[in-house]
């Protein structure tokens, strides 16, 4: 049975390495190999030519390279008989929780704006917030929000949390539902979208989510630039309801030169590093579900179809 790694932009020789060096006997080919197809049963993939699936007639795993599978469902041709799981890594939850952390505390402090001042040579003492002052409201609470809105709550912030469905984390307040998203962004002075990107989610950073928060909210993206529409936030930040917004996802990445939040003296932009998946970290689960499906047993981390999470 044979492992395929399928990625497109990215250099596969790091995820070869790990693998090769926990388990040097596997079967491992790198796309578009042209060996016996009928042989592969798994794919390591992140985002692959769209369609490249109906190549291997009798894959049973469509694994994604990193916590995020909006990558693999927004293919109409996924195969039928294929489960499709993803990564979970204590590395990369702490990772992001640490980056939240770091933006929220650079908002409450002003640090963007006094890096401007320092280039300007402008000496002027601003305003600034303390945890007390703010509710956080995290978008999105499964493992890595839930993670996020622990450390922030562990930090003294008050902390609520969305979701679709009721969630208990401890120290955070829960909204669930469509019904109690108003409510929950009524109360987000600092809102931080953890969302798993799905036909429900995309476009929902728009002009009447950030209308139902309160005036000089701040937005923080964590989760994908699809998630976000772009004019809408510039209009809110421009006419004074949002303070500002630091981005890590965008629509397409790299952002593109001319993208007017490159610019923005409110927003900040950082190139989608708040988590990144080291190889290393995560090959023992992947060669986990490799032999669950070896052996016919139930995989991990598998991911519904339907709710795309």
């Amino acid at each position: 049975m044979a492992m395929i790694l399928i990625s497109q932009g990215r250099d596969m020789t790091p995820w070869a390495e790990a693998l090769k060096e926990k388990r040097p006997e596997l079967d491992l080919r790198v796309y578009p190999d042209d060996s016996n197809k009928e042989e592969v049963a798994f794919a390591l993939v992140w985002n692959h030519p769209l369609g490249v699936f109906k190549e291997f007639p009798n894959l049973k795993c469509i694994s994604s390279m990193g916590a995020g599978v909006d990558h693999i469902m927004k293919d109409p041709e996924l195969p039928a008989n294929a489960a499709i799981t993803r990564v979970t890594d204590e590395n990369l939850t702490r990772d992001m929780a640490d980056f939240c952390v770091a933006l929220v505390m650079n908002h409450l402090r002003g640090l963007a704006f006094y890096k401007m001042q320092e280039a300007a040579h402008d000496w002027q003492p601003r305003h600034y917030l303390n945890i007390s002052d703010v509710t956080i409201g995290v978008m999105g609470v499964g493992v890595l929000g839930a993670h996020v809105a622990s450390q922030l709550s562990n930090l003294g912030f008050k902390v609520n949390g969305w979701a679709r469905s009721k969630k208990m984390i401890e120290g955070v307040e829960i909204f669930s539902g469509d019904t109690m998203l108003g409510d929950f962004l009524a109360t987000s002075d600092i809102l931080i979208c953890l969302l798993p990107l799905t036909k429900e989610t995309t476009d929902i950073l728009n002009r009447d989510t950030f209308q139902k928060l309160p005036k000089n909210a701040f937005v923080i993206n964590v989760a994908r630039g699809a998630h976000l529409v772009d004019a809408d936030l510039i209009e809110m930040i421009d006419t004074g309801h949002l303070s500002g917004a630091s981005l890590d996802v965008f629509r397409q990445e790299p952002l593109p030169e001319e993208h007017p939040f490159w610019s923005h003296p409110k927003i900040n932009v950082t190139p989608h590093i708040a988590s990144v998946t080291e190889p290393k970290a995560v090959v023992s689960l992947i060669l986990e579900n490799y032999d669950r499906v070896r052996n016919n047993e139930h995989l991990l981390n598998v991911v519904s179809p339907q709710k795309g999470y």
